[in-house]
């Protein structure tokens, strides 16, 4: 199928949170999250590969150490991503805005948590809703060098080794009781980005809220999250347990640069660095890129799409991607990938069933498009709850994600077979 594609972003326009124009420009974290294929997102990541996704390709060519994550050099990545889309044949790229829904020909909105005000528009006009704002947080990235290890130290939770990785794929800070305290009273009395007025109601994604405002649910929230000291033991002082400790994971192919696990924040720039500087091992930190905040975009698909993605009310439309409600990289290019596979088949005049709901990919249709509460519908990770349970009680934990990924595993090869 012959591809007009799109894109908005160029050299002279870029978007609030994007820093290039690269195709696939990771802008928040560099990580894919679990790999393994017992966990939701590690089971997504494996029915992705076997379906050749494009983006899981070229996460594996440039993944870098991160415990039992997959984490990509981000640079490599979005090079690699843009240079297979720009080479090839059936696929004709475009740097311009659409700022208008077509009414004829087969068309794929995939345009991001980033849609632009004019298409934004739009989008509201046919779908009738108004409702379509959240915001999305950044954390920072630190320079390596600049990271004192005569304070913090290599660790993996419990050392699990991950893909490309040794167990000690994380750098570690720690914190004892009265430094957590008082990191948090730094945190909640930092200066913050003003919303302006018609952001101010927009609500946050629970999966990446920035951390002054879970410091706010209580200040022991972050020792529970992001800070938990859980499966670590500091070498420089192995019989004391460190009251809560921040992670970093590393961000590029060289391990240079690491960016703070879970540290999305709001922070005005000089109070993060402020703020931060007073972390243990990182006083004298070299922050390459700080910490920000940005609008993400969705419609509520449970009211708007059909069982293959399609706009009921206009359905020469197909959404894709995190505009439609699924939260992350990795579920957001699942959708683009189905979305795909639909039109390719419409336009060969040929019939297709949909995936199983007992697998990730299809569980994350389903909930999509008609499985979620539309009225209280918010944008979703993968996980094993959208998934169909088991017909026969399994007690551990393990032993029944085991299951449902055998279970998924075989459901994607007879789909496959049948495309």
């Amino acid at each position: 199928v012959e591809v007009t594609l799109y894109e908005m972003r160029k050299q002279d326009r870029g978007t609030p949170a994007h820093k290039t124009d690269k195709l696939a420009e990771l802008v928040c974290s560099n990580s894919f999250r679990n790999d393994d294929p017992t966990s939701a997102i590690g089971l997504l990541h494996a029915e992705m590969r076997k379906l050749n996704s494009l983006i899981m390709q070229c996460a594996d060519e440039t993944k870098v150490p991160a415990g039992s994550a997959l984490a990509m050099d981000r640079e490599l990545f979005a090079d690699l991503v843009s240079s297979k889309i720009q080479d090839h044949p059936n696929i004709n790229l475009i740097r311009d805005e659409i700022s208008e829904i077509p009414t004829e020909g087969a068309w794929i909105f995939a345009t991001g948590p980033l849609t632009s005000d004019s298409l934004s528009k739009k989008i509201i006009e046919i779908t009738g809703e108004d409702k379509m704002a959240f915001f999305d947080a950044i954390a920072p990235i630190v320079h390596k060098e600049s990271i004192d290890f005569n304070i913090a130290w290599f660790q993996s939770r419990y050392d699990k080794v991950g893909p490309g990785g040794d167990g000690k794929d994380y750098i570690n800070c720690p914190l004892n009781k009265e430094q957590y305290y008082q990191f948090i009273d730094a945190l909640l009395a930092g200066e913050k980005t003003e919303f302006k007025e018609w952001e101010k109601n927009t609500p946050y994604f629970n999966g990446c809220l920035p951390i002054e405002v879970m410091a706010e649910r209580g200040r022991e929230t972050l020792r529970f999250g992001p800070m938990k000291p859980v499966g670590l033991t500091n070498p420089h002082d192995p019989e004391n347990k460190p009251y809560a400790v921040i992670q970093l994971r590393q961000d590029n192919m060289l391990g240079t640069l690491y960016n703070m696990v879970g540290f999305q924040t709001k922070l005005k720039y000089g109070a993060q660095k402020e703020v931060f500087s007073t972390i243990p091992g990182l006083e004298n930190a070299d922050f390459v890129r700080l910490g920000g905040l940005h609008r993400n975009t969705f419609i509520n698909s449970p009211n708007l799409l059909d069982d293959s993605l399609r706009l009921k009310a206009q359905p020469n439309i197909r959404f894709a991607g995190q505009i439609t409600g699924v939260e992350g990289y990795v579920e957001s290019a699942a959708i683009g990938l189905l979305a795909g596979i639909f039109a390719s088949h419409d336009l060969n005049d040929k019939q297709i069933q949909n995936p199983s709901p007992e697998t990730a990919i299809g569980s994350l249709l389903v909930h999509l498009t008609g499985g979620a509460e539309a009225s209280t519908f918010q944008p979703m990770n993968i996980n094993f709850g959208l998934i169909p349970p088991l017909t026969d009680r399994v007690k551990s934990k393990k032993d029944r994600y085991k299951i449902y990924s055998d279970r998924a595993l075989g459901k994607i090869d007879e789909w496959i077979k049948e495309l």
